[in-house]
């Protein structure tokens, strides 16, 4: 029987909790093998503050916000380099002043992620990707042109996702527009229609893409039932990294992590779609195959309310030799 498909989940995703101090800095990863990264994305914590996501396609010191329609910014202050494992800082800025959190991610098939970049020209058209795979979430930003929303497609949004999509950057239900040409992606190519949000003429776009791996990552959906008691979401492995957000109505998007919390009851949530600071009461515990809810929060378990989720492992349930991880 296969367990997982990925042994040390920490060669390609991994949460990093530091300290900023404001000077030129190199920060390490904790897992215990090198992890040379590919997305950073960072936010500071203990005070209000736009998140900085940086990519290798895109290049260092280019920062897109989650919270934010903005076009790409310049930060020369900001990320100077990926490294081997980990990532440099340049100087005084929000990712690197006060405490702060990197979520990164590294881009190949193994783990099921990709990064794409594509010039807009206003027709439906299909866009290739290096997943091998079908992908399960994407991301959608332009970052050169004019300001829009993120675009996000996830496959249990609805029950024809490919027609549906939820805004990264605010707190919106679930509208219906053809930004995916209503066509569901395939394991070469997704679609885009002719809206300017993800493929006005001349604009420039970066879509992250995401397919989910056995042992390693989940992008499920579940019905809150309104009780501190909250649902338990198997997810086949122990979380590092939970994204919860309300499809069927308005609310934020919620954001967990292993190194911020790192026993139960688990809080410290962070919100794509805001720049303020951590969250001290939003509950969910992590165990060693899945995640609990543990709040009556109408957000992420509103009684009869339908919630997508993103999760990436901090280790397979069990392994490839059926040996099983522990507990938090």
């Amino acid at each position: 029987m296969a367990y997982t498909t990925i042994d040390n989940p920490e060669l390609y995703f991994q949460a990093k909790a530091y300290s900023g101090d404001g000077s030129a800095q190199s920060i390490t990863l904790d897992g215990s093998e090198d992890m040379a990264i590919n997305l950073y994305w960072g936010k500071r914590r203990n005070s209000s503050a736009s998140h900085e996501i940086y990519d290798t396609v895109r290049g260092v010191t280019k920062y897109i916000s989650s919270d934010s329609n903005a076009l790409e910014q310049t930060n020369t202050n900001g990320l100077s380099a990926f490294g081997s494992n980990g990532f440099t800082l340049a100087g005084n800025s929000s990712i690197n002043n006060g405490s702060i959190v990197a979520w990164c991610w590294v881009e190949s098939a193994t783990p099921g992620f990709d990064i794409v970049t594509a010039t807009g020209n206003a027709t439906a058209k299909t866009i290739s990707h290096s997943l091998s795979a079908v992908p399960h979430v994407i991301f959608s930003k332009e970052k050169s042109g004019s300001v829009n929303d993120w675009v996000v497609y996830h496959h249990r949004n609805t029950s024809a996702p490919e027609t549906d999509n939820l805004i990264l950057n605010e707190n919106n239900a679930t509208s219906d527009y053809p930004y995916w040409n209503d066509t569901t992606p395939t394991s070469s190519v997704f679609s885009v229609g002719t809206g300017s949000v993800v493929n006005r003429s001349g604009s420039t776009y970066v879509y992250y893409l995401w397919s989910e791996k056995q042992g390693f990552s989940k992008f499920g959906s579940y019905t809150g039932n309104g009780n501190a008691d909250g649902p338990f979401i198997y997810t086949g492995f122990k979380p590092a990294f939970v994204m919860i957000k309300k499809s069927s109505g308005t609310s934020q998007w919620y954001i967990w992590d292993n190194k911020r919390n790192t026993s139960n009851p688990g809080s410290g949530a962070l919100f794509t779609d805001l720049s303020n600071a951590e969250e001290t009461d939003a509950y969910v515990d992590f165990f060693s195959n899945g995640f609990k809810i543990q709040e009556t929060s109408s957000d992420f378990n509103e009684s009869g309310g339908t919630k997508i989720y993103m999760a990436f492992a901090e280790a397979p349930f069990v392994n490839s030799n059926g040996v099983p991880c522990n507990a938090r």
